[in-house]
């Protein structure tokens, strides 16, 4: 049976898997906590010394970092590392790396019904560019193309890009955040911390006290509306990522499908629905009709990076 190892290197966590080209299943699928291993290398080893069958000589490497020359250097860990130190090593004949988003994005074709959930379908247009965008420690973002049934995807800095204020509300949260920031870009706002930011910057504004202290007790205390703070809080955050979603999708062209990625995106669908987020996706002035026959899934499976990676190599 022809396998390929795929791995999935986060900031916390490192997933690898043998993938089988022909059934295109995973076998000998292991997780391993980054900081119990001195070296990517040792997780490489780890995995190999479980293998009852002999190791791939062909793999595709998802790493959150941006994978440019030989050498890695990952800005979250200690880690720094050559591929091809790494093939020679273990053996790899061919041995590809990829930014973690783009391995989302070539996971998008190969998602099935269970890994993804639409909560706006729109029409779309068929074979037409499709783009992941999701906000954890930053705001990440991919495009993919396929053309002769091949798929070309790139990565992108869509947290990088600008976001401006929609209503009276975030035009205060503004003027407060530019006494601490020249710049006001998108993951300031939309991600991890800038949920916890949008937060204390609402409390501040209300004058009341700031009781979460970590983005996921804001959206816990959000979607159990069990604080008003934090309820308005998380309305801003899903407001603008919508309206920053809607100009990543306009700006690429990708009028076939956008997916929703991240850790906190899955628990929070119906809150996302009842949000204006996607009124804010749509509101692009004359695009307005074009936006709303776009197609919005929320990726639901845990590893959409592993499976990007399984079928980038």
């Amino acid at each position: 049976m022809p396998s390929r190892m795929a791995a999935d290197v986060g900031g916390t966590t490192t997933r690898v898997a043998l993938f089988d080209t022909d059934s295109g299943e995973f076998r000998a699928l292991a997780t391993f906590n980054n900081r119990d291993y001195p070296h990517f290398e040792d997780v490489i080893a780890a995995w190999m010394n479980t293998l009852a069958e002999p190791a791939p000589t062909q793999g595709c490497i998802a790493i959150a970092a941006v994978p440019q020359g030989d050498t890695i250097s990952m800005t979250n860990m200690d880690w720094s590392f050559s591929r091809s130190a790494i093939a020679n090593k273990f053996g790899f004949s061919h041995l590809r790396w990829i930014n973690d988003f783009e391995a989302n994005a070539f996971s998008l074709p190969h998602l099935s019904d269970s890994d993804r959930e639409i909560i706006y379908p729109g029409y779309g247009y068929d074979n037409s560019k499709l783009v992941v965008i999701g906000p954890g420690t930053g705001l990440g973002g991919a495009t993919i193309e396929t053309f002769a049934q091949i798929s070309y995807a790139r990565a992108c800095e869509p947290g990088h890009m600008s976001i401006s204020p929609s209503n009276e509300l975030e035009m205060e949260i503004f003027r407060r955040l530019f006494q601490q920031h020249k710049h006001i870009h998108a993951e300031l706002l939309v991600s991890g911390p800038g949920l916890l930011r949008l937060y204390k910057t609402v409390a501040d504004i209300s004058g009341r006290d700031a009781v979460a202290q970590s983005p996921a007790q804001v959206s816990q205390l959000a979607l159990a509306q069990g604080e008003e703070t934090a309820v308005l809080a998380l309305n801003t955050f899903c407001a603008f990522f919508g309206s920053v979603a809607g100009d990543f999708a306009l700006a690429n062209g990708s009028y076939g499908g956008v997916f929703l990625a991240g850790g906190i995106i899955p628990t929070m669908i119906p809150f996302l629905i009842g949000s204006d987020f996607h009124k804010r996706f749509c509101e692009k002035g004359a695009m307005i009709k074009n936006m709303a026959s776009i197609p919005v899934h929320v990726i639901t499976t845990a590893q959409p990076g592993l499976i990007g990676a399984a079928h980038a190599s």
